[in-house]
Formats: C-alpha cells, sequence, structure tokens
C-alpha cells in the first residue's frame, strides 16, 4: 500500500512539475511577443518595473491557459452544429477572444492587444504550450497516454476491463495501387510501410496482397463491399434509375442510405463492424454503433447526423490542434496554387482545371479529414474497440488532379505514412493489443481526359450518334471525388454539387453519366433495359459511332439473341458466354474482365449502353470521362488492382496461387479475421433483423 500511495503520489509531484513547466514557457512566450508586437503590451502607459510586467505576464499566461482548458470544449460544443468549416475558421478568432478576457481579469489590469493582435499571440500560446506539453509528456507514459485519450470523440463513461483478445484497426488508404504503394516504399516516401515489409533490412511483420476490384472500380462499390459484404447492383460510381427516375450517386448521403440499406438486406447482416466497431470517415457506417464523418448518415439531420459531426469536437476540443491544423489547412492551399502554377508554366502534360474551390477542397481532404480521423481512430484505440474502420482521402483526391506518380501525391504518401506511424504508436499504449491492417479500394489510372484529346465529351459523341444537335463548345464533365462528398458534408450541403445536370429532360434525349473512364448512357422514357436491337432501331448510328470511336475500348448492351454481347471496333460482336475463347475488344483489358462484365450484366440497374474508354496496357493509361488526370471507374490499369496490408499473425488471405477477386471476398477475409481475433466470443454478427428489433 506504501507502494501505491507514493506512486500516486509521484504522479501528482509529476503532473504539477509538467503544469508548472508550461505555465513557464507560456509566460515567456507572452514576454517574447510583447517585445516583438506593437499592439501587445503588458505594461500601464506610465510603464512598470520588469517584475510588474513579469507578473503581468505570468498571470496573463495562466488565465489563457485556464480558460483554454475550461471554456474551450464549452464553447466547440455550442458551435458543433456550425459547419466543421466554418468552425476551423473561428478557431484563431475564438483563440483571440479568451486571450482577450485573460487580460481583462488580470487583477493587475496592465495588459491590452488590438483584436487582430490577439488572435496573432493566442495561436503562438497555444501552439507552444501544446508542442511543450506533449515533449514533456513523451517521457511518462501515462501522461502521454492521457494526453491521446483526450482526443477520443467519445470517451466511454463505464470502464469495463479490456479483452485480452485483440483488436483490429482497418486503415484504408483511398486510392492507393498496390503498385504506387511497391514504388513508394522502394523510393522511401513511406518508411513505416517498408518497416512492416521488412523492406528497410529488418524482419517483417506484414504481408502485401494484390486484389482485383469489379468492374465498377471506385469507392462506392468497394467500400460498400468490404463493409457490408454486397457489391451487387452497383454499376458504377453514377447511375441512371428508371423505375425512381433518379440518378443515383455514391457520395450522395441519400443515395448511400440506400445503397447501404440495400447491402444490408442482400447479405443478411449488419456489416463488418457490428460488434463494438467504429466507423470513421466512410461512405457506409458497416453497421458500428460509433460512427463520426459518415457520408451515409449526414443526410439526417438530427440523431444520428449529429454523430456523425460528432467526430470534429473530438479535434477541435484541443485549441492547440485546431490552430495546428488551421495553418496547416492554409499551407496547403499555397502549395497547392503554387504546384498548379508550376505545372501550367512548365507546360505539364496532361493536365486539367485546378482552380476555383480545389483548393480548398484539397486541403480538406489532406488536412483537415486527415487529421479529425485519425485522432478520432487514436481514440477509438485508446478506448479499447474491437474493431476500427477508417478512410483518409487525401491520395486519392490529389491524384485526380496532379496524375497518380506526381510528385504532388509523394508528398501526400510521405504524410499518410507518418499518420500510420502515429496509430501504430498509440497502439502501443491501448489498453488491449491492436493488429493493423491496411488496405486501399482501388487504384488510380493515368491518362488525359476523352474531352483533351478529341474535343469533346462522352455526352457530345453520344448526341451526334443520335442525330441531336451537338454544342459548339464541348462542356467539362462534372468530376465526383470523394473529398468533394466530404466537404460538402461539413458544410452541411448534403445534395451532389451539379446534381441538377443529372436531372433527366423531357423527351427521349439520353441521360449520359460518367465515372472515371466508365461512361453510362440509358434512356429514361423507356422503363426497361433496351436492348442492342431496340437501339438499332431507334437511332441506327449510336452503336457503331460509339464502337468505332478510337477513345472507346468496348460497350455492354443486352442482346435479344445472347442475353448480352460486347462490341467493339470494326463490327466486333462477342456473346458474353464466349468472352472466355474469344475476348475480343477485352484483350486489352487482362484476366478477370470477361467476369466482371458478365457480373455486371446481371444487374438490375445496368444501363442500356455501358461504356468503358480506350486502354493502352503499354503504359497503363485510360481516358476518363470526367475532368482527371487520375481516374478510377472502370476498367484498364492500375485502377482496378488494390492492395491488402496484413500482419502475419493473421491467417493467409487466399491460398497460394488463388486470386483475391472483389470486395466481397475482401470483405469474408476480413471478417474471418475478426473472428480468429476475437475466438474467446463465438458469438455470431447480429442479423439486421435481430437489430432492428
Amino acid at each position: 500500500m506504501r507502494g501505491v500511495g507514493g506512486g500516486r503520489w509521484r504522479r501528482v509531484a509529476s503532473q504539477i512539475g509538467r503544469s508548472v513547466t508550461v505555465w513557464a514557457v507560456s509566460t515567456l512566450t507572452m514576454l517574447a511577443l510583447a517585445g516583438i508586437l506593437p499592439d501587445f503590451r503588458l505594461r500601464s502607459a506610465d510603464g512598470d518595473s520588469a517584475t510588474d510586467i513579469a507578473v503581468t505576464a505570468a498571470l496573463g499566461a495562466g488565465a489563457f491557459g485556464l480558460l483554454s482548458a475550461l471554456v474551450w470544449p464549452l464553447l466547440v460544443r455550442l458551435l458543433l452544429l456550425v459547419p466543421a468549416l466554418v468552425l476551423g475558421l473561428l478557431v484563431f478568432f475564438l483563440n483571440g477572444a479568451l486571450l482577450w478576457l485573460a487580460l481583462r481579469v488580470n487583477p493587475v489590469e496592465r495588459g491590452a492587444a488590438a483584436p487582430e493582435t490577439a488572435v496573432v499571440v493566442a495561436a503562438v500560446m497555444s501552439a507552444v504550450a501544446s508542442a511543450t506539453g506533449a515533449a514533456l509528456a513523451v517521457r511518462d507514459d501515462d501522461a502521454y497516454r492521457r494526453r491521446l485519450y483526450r482526443l477520443a470523440d467519445r470517451r466511454r463513461r463505464s470502464d469495463p476491463p479490456c479483452p485480452a483478445t485483440p483488436g483490429t484497426v482497418f486503415v484504408q488508404l483511398d486510392g492507393v495501387g498496390h503498385d504506387v504503394l511497391l514504388s513508394a516504399v522502394g523510393k522511401g516516401l513511406m518508411p513505416t510501410v517498408a518497416r512492416w515489409l521488412g523492406a528497410d533490412g529488418g524482419r517483417p511483420t506484414h504481408r502485401l496482397t494484390p486484389w482485383r476490384t469489379d468492374w465498377s472500380s471506385q469507392t462506392g462499390a468497394s467500400q460498400l463491399g468490404i463493409l457490408h459484404g454486397s457489391t451487387f447492383d452497383v454499376p458504377a460510381f453514377r447511375w441512371y434509375e428508371k423505375a425512381r427516375r433518379e440518378v443515383m450517386v455514391c457520395n450522395r448521403p441519400t443515395s448511400a442510405a440506400e445503397l447501404q440499406a440495400r447491402a444490408i438486406e442482400h447479405s443478411g447482416h449488419a456489416g463488418l463492424l457490428a460488434r463494438d466497431g467504429a466507423s470513421r470517415g466512410n461512405l457506409f457506417s458497416g453497421g458500428a454503433d460509433e460512427q463520426a464523418l459518415v457520408l451515409s448518415i449526414a443526410a439526417r439531420r438530427r440523431g444520428p447526423a449529429a454523430r456523425s459531426r460528432a467526430g470534429y469536437f473530438a479535434y477541435f476540443s484541443d485549441p492547440a490542434n485546431a490552430v495546428r491544423t488551421a495553418l496547416s489547412f492554409v499551407a496547403e492551399v499555397g502549395r497547392e496554387i503554387g504546384q498548379s502554377v508550376r505545372a501550367r508554366i512548365r507546360g505539364r502534360r496532361p493536365r486539367v482545371s485546378r482552380g476555383g474551390l480545389y483548393p480548398l477542397v484539397r486541403a480538406f481532404a489532406t488536412v483537415v479529414e486527415r487529421d479529425v480521423v485519425t485522432a478520432a481512430v487514436m481514440g477509438d484505440l485508446l478506448a479499447g474497440r474491437s474493431a476500427v474502420y477508417a478512410d483518409l482521402v487525401a491520395y486519392d483526391e490529389v491524384a485526380h488532379h496532379s496524375g497518380p506518380a506526381s510528385r504532388d501525391t509523394e508528398q501526400v504518401l510521405r504524410r499518410l505514412d507518418r499518420a500510420l506511424a502515429l496509430i501504430q504508436n498509440v497502439a502501443e499504449h491501448a489498453p488491449r493489443p491492436y493488429r493493423i491492417v491496411v488496405l486501399s479500394d482501388h487504384g488510380q489510372s493515368p491518362g488525359e481526359t476523352f474531352r483533351a484529346r478529341y474535343g469533346l465529351t462522352l455526352g457530345d459523341l453520344v448526341r451526334a450518334g443520335c442525330g441531336l444537335p451537338v454544342p459548339r463548345r464541348a462542356r467539362r464533365t462534372h468530376s465526383g471525388a470523394e473529398a468533394r462528398a466530404a466537404v460538402r458534408a461539413a458544410l452541411r450541403r448534403p445534395v451532389e454539387e451539379g446534381a441538377e445536370h443529372y436531372r433527366p429532360s423531357r423527351g427521349s434525349e439520353p441521360v449520359v453519366l460518367a465515372s472515371g473512364n466508365l461512361g453510362l448512357v440509358s434512356f429514361p422514357d423507356v422503363p426497361h433495359r433496351m436492348t442492342k436491337e431496340e437501339i438499332d432501331a431507334r437511332h441506327p448510328a449510336l452503336l457503331p459511332t460509339l464502337a468505332n470511336h478510337p477513345g472507346i475500348g468496348f460497350l455492354l448492351v443486352r442482346s435479344e439473341r445472347h442475353g448480352g454481347v460486347v462490341l467493339g471496333a470494326y463490327g466486333a460482336e462477342i456473346p458474353l458466354d464466349e468472352l472466355d475463347d474469344n475476348p475480343g475488344p477485352l484483350a486489352p483489358f487482362g484476366p478477370g474482365a470477361a467476369d466482371v462484365v458478365r457480373r455486371t450484366h446481371t444487374f438490375p440497374h445496368t444501363a442500356d449502353i455501358m461504356v468503358n474508354s480506350f486502354h493502352d496496357p503499354a503504359d497503363g493509361e485510360v481516358l476518363a470521362f470526367e475532368e482527371q488526370i487520375g481516374s478510377h471507374g472502370g476498367l484498364g490499369g492500375a485502377q482496378s488492382r488494390p492492395f491488402l496490408l496484413s500482419p502475419l499473425v493473421l491467417s493467409v488471405p487466399v491460398p497460394e496461387g488463388a486470386e483475391l477477386a472483389g470486395a466481397e471476398q475482401v470483405h469474408h477475409v476480413l471478417r474471418r479475421w475478426l473472428t480468429e481475433a476475437d475466438q474467446a466470443d463465438t458469438r455470431p454478427l447480429p442479423d439486421h433483423r435481430e437489430r432492428a428489433a
């Protein structure tokens, strides 16, 4: 008992010592700023002695520290209804207001600061205090753990003992292909991953497994399959449903909620994270009770939507973190503008427009979303949750506009590796052991846009084939990257930007949609999926125009004679059941292409005409129908080859020589690993009907 009491007193003394040190450093920082900034003073107009000035600084620093600790979390909770980006901008002003209040309550009444100066002083002091506290806490495991625990989105009120069985963390690096990861490791961009793979000369702890996506190689289909076990009837990133007369878009909250409900019904269970899981920064919940920044619940303004946004509170409740993220946000905007101007001056090709709001979207994806999601995962680890799945979208967003193998994306990969290192570090302080699994949902294929190469969009080409007037100037096709949806959710604007563009017009004009290098053509006035014969009778020139265009790889259409056929140039027409012996226009797309095309043909909402762009196997290039020079969504190149990086202690994903094909198979592998890690608890994952009851 004496030893226990002595340890408690040592911890108290250590905490007091750290607090005094931080207070002293903050006081010195305030004195230094008072000497540098003309509108910030710590003495009266008549002048004071050095002792009086030091006392003023000490009292001001102490008051500011107390207000930051006590008042700031309450302010952030009150402002939780404010859009997250607006909250990020308010960080500086709230911090400045706290400093102004600290000077006002100072009993010696000597300090004063102009409003704009108070903002600067508060930001510097918060950053210095945070750095000092972190540096001191690193030497004390208990203090380090308590500091990290404050980042948790929601601390469990009770403290049940954590089971001894290991938990599992799944970190999705959105859009990072298998070959891109290996290249980054070889270039020394990702030392944490290199250490796990033994590329640094050490003993490997993880294995790297490539896997193949479905035809729809995009986050909506892949993450739905990974988390909920079903990719059925998700033909693309966006598609037109004739029965509902509605365009479904995977990153629209209402569509995401509908897709999640369909997947639950199809698979028969709530999802991968149904038992004590947490979903962070994803399109779908995975059945987790703990959800933050999940798009499928962002369409609801109350209840679960508030839980989704609560992830921002977990991060912004610490003013130092908020200031650091805000400064990094501004720096990232400047970095993007500089990189864009440099690419334009050097005449780099291919290139797409990177103006407008894109610098802000990129900064949100690479700074705010990364920091908030990482902080939420850290909290989940320290809370001892059994399974966590988090999506980091930074690479995917930058690669769309800069290219998958550009210097811009290399910088992003470095930062993502640091996030993985931080998660590993926190896992070592967690109350239970953790296994870290890293995976991607798809890769990205390079190439210029269809519009840039041919001067017209897919929609223009379809209109020409239908004999409809074509605009003289091709309009840009809206790009639907996942990060934009996250920004809209943060701004409480859940409807997809530009969604009105996809509303079907009256009459028989086709609806033409793009998902990377995958195009979909639907005729809204025909209630069923049209056959080749019906399309030829209505628009005799349409299918030949598309199939013979040099930018088109192949078409999939329904056929009255063969059920379904693949069309290509020079009159190629291959029935689906003959593709294995005669791949025809599918030959450049490699093994597995016939299987995913046949599967997509069975979906109820497959478009009347499915269009896949040209693909050059020599350099892996495709032609995106959207304004992206790094794209995904269809077949061709690295976009269909993501990766799965798993600890060696877990069972092998697939037997040697077998292929891990499709997100549904990945789901079964991850679910098997959760079962292996939780052998002490043999309860099956709850059925969705039981959860509803």
